[in-house]
């Protein structure tokens, strides 16, 4: 791709730290050297952030399209909704004014990718609270673009420097998590885990597999998960061709892969793979979705609605994001 991708960057809640986020990244001129940034948001709610990170000498423009901004360091352009007015949004609390707006700006970001106005989206963080308190009953950003893009198998990639972690279950009781622990999910799982480190333009990825019990489950004497469902879908995968490796004890997988032995580690449910992601990239990680005909990277962290408007967020999770979708959408063919 000669020319940069263009990328729509969703606000996220108004009532959030997602508005600063967003300025603070689109005072960083090196970001328009790299892509053409697409804000889909609210200009009432940018100008109060103003205020909260210093930006000085921002210009606005406008636009009806996502071809029609001009993409130029100092002016952000927008695609402005005007859907969130700050007295029914206020700054660190829960509203569904502020959910709903939140909810349609990922729409429209998404409606744009799927149409092929913007070659990739990223976004700023919802409240899932404000999201349903909205009437928009979604656990998150991957299931609600999930059912906005009609895709049947969607998980999510986390995306360090040092580690990437793709999910059988995320936002599950552990119960369930244990449940969804089948040779069907964890096959799917390997095959998303191939298809993303492909999109991260890693030619032959090598895939570990965390197991779900202690010692991977020593053979059987502290559960036969790894028996009865992971190692079938394993074997299944290498069939394919996949470089996969055998069930690996949870406690030390992911220690192997930030020494460089894999590239991508399939980790058996929500906790299991972001705590070791938290622990190395709190402030930089991205959160991929995988499975979805779009790119939709995302920032690795929440509203903090404890520090919204207090001028203290950081914009560094947020480069990373745009980052690797610049890297995905390079990476991916063209469009037919």
């Amino acid at each position: 791709m000669t020319q940069r991708p263009l990328l729509a960057l969703t606000m996220g809640d108004p009532a959030g730290i997602g508005p600063e986020v967003i300025l603070k990244t689109l005072m960083h001129e090196e970001v328009y050297q790299r892509c053409r940034p697409l804000v889909i948001g609210d200009r009432r709610i940018l100008a109060r952030a103003e205020h909260w990170c210093n930006a000085r000498d921002l210009n606005y423009e406008l636009v009806a399209s996502p071809a029609d901004g001009s993409f130029r360091a100092g002016i952000i352009s927008l695609y402005h909704l005007d859907n969130a007015d700050p007295a029914a949004c206020p700054v660190g609390r829960i509203s569904a004014a502020a959910g709903n707006a939140a909810v349609e700006y990922v729409f429209a970001a998404c409606d744009m990718a799927m149409a092929g106005s913007v070659d990739g989206i990223v976004t700023a963080p919802l409240n899932k609270a404000a999201m349903n308190a909205a009437g928009h009953h979604y656990a998150g950003h991957t299931e609600l673009l999930a059912e906005r893009t009609g895709a049947e198998r969607v998980s999510m990639l986390l995306v360090g420097a040092r580690l990437r972690v793709v999910h059988v279950s995320t936002h599950v009781a552990l119960h369930e998590a244990i449940a969804r622990v089948t040779i069907e999910r964890v096959g799917a799982t390997i095959d998303l885990a191939y298809r993303s480190c492909r999109a991260l333009g890693i030619e032959h990825p090598r895939i570990a597999v965390a197991g779900l019990n202690p010692h991977a489950g020593e053979g059987g004497l502290f559960g036969r998960e790894e028996q009865d469902a992971i190692l079938p879908a394993i074997e299944a995968a290498r069939t394919r061709g996949y470089d996969v490796s055998d069930p690996q004890p949870p406690d030390t997988v992911f220690l192997r892969a930030t020494h460089g032995s894999y590239d991508i580690v399939v980790a058996m449910y929500h906790d299991q793979g972001h705590i070791p992601m938290k622990l190395l990239a709190f402030d930089s990680g991205v959160n991929v979705s995988v499975g979805l005909p779009i790119v939709r990277t995302s920032v690795d962290h929440g509203t903090a609605f404890d520090i919204a408007g207090t001028g203290r967020a950081s914009e560094t999770s947020m480069l990373a994001a745009i980052d690797v979708a610049i890297q995905m959408v390079q990476a991916a063919p063209p469009r037919i």
